[in-house]
């Protein structure tokens, strides 16, 4: 007895997906910049009122660095 083929698939797009709006991809488009690696970190709900983005956070992380290394210098 022969098993079915799974490479036959349905199409089971759902209703709410627009096929017009699907073409067009470009495969590998963030393969580069997931390569170099990501360093993600979720912040508090009460931290975040303080940084609310990337660049306050980083500013506040460089801050503290260099004060570490103030410190350590003494």
């Amino acid at each position: 007895m022969k098993k079915a083929n799974n490479r036959e698939m349905a199409d089971e797009l759902r209703p709410e997906y627009d096929p017009s709006k699907l073409k067009g991809g470009v495969r590998g488009k963030y393969a580069k910049r997931f390569q170099q690696g990501t360093n993600l970190v979720l912040l508090s709900p009460d931290v975040t009122k303080y940084f609310p983005d990337e660049r306050s956070v980083n500013a506040a992380l460089r801050s503290l660095v260099s004060i570490a290394k103030a410190e350590i210098r003494h």
